[in-house]
């Protein structure tokens, strides 16, 4: 494989020049404009021809327009005659539209699958998708590397006395069940009820009762689920309450709300950029770029990834 590229869209060039410093490599050189019909122009601005190129994009907001500014830049790649293009997504777009579950709906995390290997995409990269059967989409291979590491260790590390990992919901309890081994804490379930944006907590499975309650998911996006759990496991005597995971969309409400909640620590990465407005005082962001940065050394050296996290 030829020379390793890294290139980035405009989602979170923070990101992507810090993956580039990790690597010790300088960023590829990419002009992405939009015209004034509001059309997306790209233009790679250096030789690519049989280098092994990687291209970071995050799909903040606005969402259709990131994922289609990728989609230019991977064809844009393809037509340049690149040796190998791997999309690297830190935050896989569309990715909890991936099953139909009520009729007349689509299921566009495969719809986004299909756009990426006909863009030009070789293989993917991406991080804790929220089903791993999404990989089942492609027919190209795909890396899901998982940040809960990070999470877990940060969490260790405060030193939070008499722990219980509290799953937000049953379908959350087999990932909070993984954090509850690794944590040496015991394990607490929601029962939760979502009807359109109203959640309402039913019950809880365990006792938090007097303990340091830690609230693990995949993701933070409104808040509304995570504000109705802490206040539950307040009601229901928690000492305190700190809530983590590894994507951090950060949308509509949620500071608001976190900043409303008698919530003592809020543990997140930096999958999605988080501007200053959007970090509340108790906010911890974590940062994956060393943990991208050395999935792409090894997919570019031809390594195991998985050995990065056996053990």
């Amino acid at each position: 494989m030829g020379d390793l590229c890294v290139l980035g869209g405009r989602s979170h060039p923070e990101l992507t020049a810090a993956i580039c410093a990790e690597l010790g490599i300088a960023q590829g050189a990419l002009e992405s404009i939009k015209f004034p019909n509001d059309n997306t122009f790209v233009r790679v601005r250096e030789n690519v021809r049989e280098r092994d190129v990687f291209v970071v994009q995050t799909p903040s907001p606005p969402v259709d327009e990131r994922v289609m500014e990728l989609l230019i830049i991977l064809d844009a790649l393809r037509r340049a005659s690149a040796g190998r293009i791997t999309a690297v997504l830190p935050y896989f777009p569309y990715v909890r539209s991936d099953k139909k579950d009520e009729g007349r709906i689509p299921i566009t995390a495969r719809l986004v699958a299909d756009l990426l290997e006909t863009a030009g995409a070789d293989r993917v990269l991406t991080l804790d998708l929220h089903a791993a059967q999404v990989q089942g989409f492609f027919k190209r291979p795909v890396d899901n590397l998982s940040a809960t590491g990070l999470v877990a260790e940060h969490i260790r590390g405060m030193g939070l006395p008499d722990l219980t990992v509290v799953a937000p919901d049953v379908g959350r309890s087999a990932l909070c069940r993984s954090y509850a081994r690794r944590l040496g804490a015991s394990l607490a379930i929601l029962d939760k009820e979502r009807v359109r944006s109203s959640v309402t907590i039913r019950s809880l499975i365990g006792d938090v009762a007097g303990r340091s309650a830690v609230i693990l998911d995949d993701e933070l996006d409104t808040g509304a689920t995570l504000q109705g759990a802490v206040d539950y496991l307040r009601e229901h005597g928690a000492a305190r309450v700190v809530f983590g995971c590894v994507h951090a969309p950060l949308s509509g409400p949620v500071v608001q709300r976190l900043r409303a909640t008698e919530i003592e620590g809020v543990v997140v990465t930096d999958t999605f950029p988080i501007p200053p407005e959007k970090r509340v005082a108790n906010m911890h962001v974590l940062g994956v770029a060393p943990l991208l940065a050395e999935a792409i050394r090894r997919i570019h050296d031809g390594g195991s990834v998985s050995a990065m996290f056996e053990g």
